[in-house]
């Protein structure tokens, strides 16, 4: 016993103790991985101050509860823990002291602020903030002193040296996190620019690195089979003066800035860019790189080449009428001797008619500068698509035309929302178009068909047909290739199918072309919604038409999310406009307290906003798991698009575009909303509108937590949801039991639901990730 006793005495010598402590210190600070690093920290400090229990809170920028690290602690006491009520409390209690707290009997300090505390280990305890660089990290706690003791004022002082320690480990972490997003914004902002940036070594000129940009620009002037990488270093630019300098020099004399510039490649192919060039990485005087920005000025030659086809065209066209008006004119006053009254008739008909050809010229520009600008407008009405073909096919052969219109529309098609006046325009222009491209008297055929919640009228002709290359094309207003052999031109003053596709997306509807090449004909289509059914409604427009009718009395709350306030002031007057109740906010920080607090129906998100991405809001906001969401965005990328509706998005619509496409959209979203189904998987069925589960025939009663974690889990059904999402959208964030709480009450919902563990059907375990579960259609 003596012998014993001698031994612990040696142990606590100040020798021994010194490298003990040391020994802890530095496996702390070799430690690469936070949460090593602080374990690492509790163990060393429990086996100094002879603690059967420690632990670490972290504080995130909020002040909010991180992870938590304990050690020491049974399973049963961590289960405990993860279930007390009173964590929160003590945690704040903790949170908000300035100095180490020491008492001697936890569980009768917690009792005196009023929270109970069965489930705590009873003893001494010892806790002291964590601070770094002035900011609180954290806290740090010890419990359970060794033989029923107290802590000391050297336990107090170990405490607080690890507590130091820990902070620092936990600021140097943190900084290396925003060391690191920083590096990766700077990559995905670099690599995204739509400017090329190369950068090169100042020393011997060799190629650093391309961001995509660049790579497209010195794609267009590489053979296949060489890389970019290598063609860069070889091109040459040639300025306005004569001067032609290698790509890879410039930037060391003289800095450039924005100079225009021919890029010549090896085999003679060039391109013009903007350039701009200049120095980085400077020590001692010796520069470490050059950087050369280029800008491909092609897009703005053609788009200026453009715009000058595009005001030749509307010249010429307007030049015509105007000719003959002034023509006309002249012939009546200059008359000598003066014109009979029936000449005189004529020479005014002449007037008349051109006039009226004047009119429709502008109207079209006024109508295509109104597409462009997103202001557009047009009223649909419930209406009969066969009166509207009719109207359309007698004012074309009323203007003298020779060829047959043949009409083939269903008995049994439903009505249209449509703007009348609109339609029979469309239906002129692209019958005008037909016919201008087709063998004179050759028919013409007008179709309709029922396509889902559309009906898609189709206008096809016997004529030159359209090459497969300018398909993508034949809607875009200045093609500059009206009349050309072997393809359709654009109707009237060039923009006659440009409007018709304004106008057919005004109504929420798509226009598309087809086409078996050259000389096999052409054929236009365009869908137009099919009208409620509601025979006994006064016909109205659009703007007063709303998924439910009580909803007009009680307007619907629309949340539109946009950092642009024009956008946003658009969007909010198309929607009051429309008879909804619009709730706006520039701030998508907003957007989870606004959905809790106003409860909207449906959200319009912009797609690109200050700090992060719709779709990044859609995978991390819990508020947004249960509303549909509408995306708005100048991006049309197939892949953008693809993307934000695999994630879940109800709607994707392109800018610009007008309040009555918009209100269009949101109605079928809402119908479907109306309409959806419940969740279905065996014998368990999920009625999410009345917060309902049913077994068998049978209801099941969850509490709130319970059904909000099936209400998840299904939401996701055939995807893992991992742990901290769990917690995340379940509880909020706020919660302190990580994945032990979820396997908790998945336990039981489990037994609630019948589901063995074993052999589960409806709740599966991905071991260390989360949950899942199994989709309805799933085999």
């Amino acid at each position: 016993m003596k012998n014993s006793g001698k031994a612990r005495r040696d142990d606590r010598t100040p020798a021994r103790w010194t490298a003990a402590l040391s020994a802890a210190i530095l496996r702390i600070g070799a430690s690469p991985d936070l949460d090593a690093a602080l374990r690492e920290a509790v163990e060393s400090v429990r086996a100094l101050t002879g603690a059967r229990f420690g632990g670490i809170t972290t504080l995130d920028d909020a002040g909010r509860l991180q992870h938590p690290v304990r050690s020491g602690f049974t399973p049963e006491e961590q289960r405990q823990l993860a279930e007390w009520a009173g964590g929160p409390r003590l945690f704040e209690h903790l949170r908000d002291r300035a100095e180490t707290l020491t008492v001697a009997d936890l569980r009768v300090h917690v009792r005196s602020l009023g929270v109970a505390a069965d489930c705590l280990p009873p003893g001494s305890f010892q806790a002291t903030p964590m601070r770094h660089g002035g900011e609180h990290v954290g806290n740090f706690y010890l419990g359970g002193k060794a033989g029923g003791r107290e802590f000391t004022g050297e336990d107090e002082e170990l405490l607080r040296l690890f507590a130091s320690l820990a902070a620092t480990a936990i600021g140097n972490a943190r900084t290396r996190d925003v060391g690191q997003r920083t590096r990766t914004d700077l990559e995905t902002l670099h690599d995204t620019s739509p400017v090329g940036v190369a950068v090169f070594d100042a020393g011997n000129g060799t190629r650093v690195s391309l961001n995509r940009e660049a790579r497209r620009i010195i794609d267009g002037l590489r053979k296949p089979g060489r890389s970019a990488e290598r063609l860069a270093a070889t091109l040459t630019c040639r300025f306005a003066d004569g001067r032609e300098v290698a790509l890879k020099e410039l930037g060391k004399g003289e800095p450039l800035r924005a100079e225009v510039a021919v890029l010549t490649g090896a085999d003679g192919r060039d391109i013009k860019a903007l350039v701009s060039a200049g120095p980085v990485g400077a020590e001692g005087g010796k520069s470490g790189s050059t950087v050369v920005t280029l800008q491909d000025l092609t897009p703005l030659e053609q788009a200026e080449r453009q715009r000058l086809e595009f005001l030749g065209m509307v010249s010429h066209e307007l030049r015509a009428p105007l000719t003959s008006i002034k023509g006309s004119a002249a012939t009546v006053l200059g008359a000598s001797p003066a014109l009979d009254p029936a000449e005189m008739l004529q020479f005014f008909r002449i007037i008349d008619e051109q006039a009226n050809h004047m009119r429709a010229l502008i109207g079209d520009l006024l109508d295509a500068g109104r597409i462009d600008s997103g202001t557009l407008s047009v009223a649909p009405q419930s209406t009969d698509l066969a009166v509207l073909v009719d109207q359309a096919r007698t004012t074309f052969l009323s203007g003298g035309s020779r060829h047959t219109v043949l009409i083939d529309l269903s008995r049994d098609l439903p009505r249209v929302m449509a703007d009348r006046q609109r339609i029979v325009q469309v239906l002129n222009n692209i019958l005008a178009n037909a016919a201008r491209h087709s063998p004179e008297a050759s028919p013409i055929r007008v179709a309709a068909v029922r396509d889902g919640a559309h009906v898609a009228v189709s206008v096809t002709d016997e004529g030159q047909g359209v090459a497969p290359e300018r398909l993508p094309h034949l809607f875009e207003k200045y093609s500059g290739e009206s009349g050309t052999e072997g393809g359709h031109g654009l109707g009237g003053s060039g923009l006659g199918l440009a409007i018709c596709k304004g106008l057919v997306e005004a109504h929420g509807g798509r226009i598309r072309a087809s086409s078996g090449g050259v000389g096999e004909g052409a054929q236009l289509t365009f869908t137009l919604p099919v009208a409620p059914e509601h025979p006994e409604a006064k016909v109205a427009p659009a703007r007063e038409q709303d998924p439910l009718p009580a909803e007009r009395r009680d307007p619907t709350p629309i949340l539109v999310v946009d950092d642009d306030p024009q956008t946003l002031r658009y969007v909010r007057d198309a929607l009051a406009n429309a008879g909804y109740l619009p709730l706006v906010t520039g701030d998508h920080r907003e957007l989870p307290r606004i959905v809790q607090t106003e409860k909207p129906r449906l959200v319009v998100l912009d797609l690109v906003l200050p700090g992060t991405d719709g779709i990044e809001l859609m995978e991390n906001v819990p508020e947004l798991i249960d509303l549909p969401v509408i995306f708005i965005s100048g991006y049309r990328r197939d892949e953008t698009i693809a993307r934000a509706l695999e994630l879940g998005a109800a709607d994707y619509l392109v800018k610009p575009f007008s309040p009555t496409e918009l209100t269009a959209r949101i109605r079928a979203v809402l119908r479907r909303r109306a309409e959806s189904e419940p969740f279905l998987l065996g014998d368990l069925a999920i009625q999410y509108e009345m917060r309902r589960v049913m077994l068998a025939g049978h209801t099941v009663q969850l509490t709130v937590t319970e059904y909000e974690l099936l209400r998840v889990l299904s939401a996701n059904a055939g995807r893992i949801t991992t742990y901290d999402s769990l917690i995340r959208q379940v509880w909020g964030g706020q919660e302190s039991g990580g994945p032990e709480l979820v396997r908790t009450f998945v336990k039981k919902l489990r037994r609630k639901l019948g589901d063995d563990v074993a052999r589960p059907m409806y709740i599966f375990n991905e071991r260390g990730v989360g949950y899942r579960m199994a989709r309805p259609d799933a085999p």
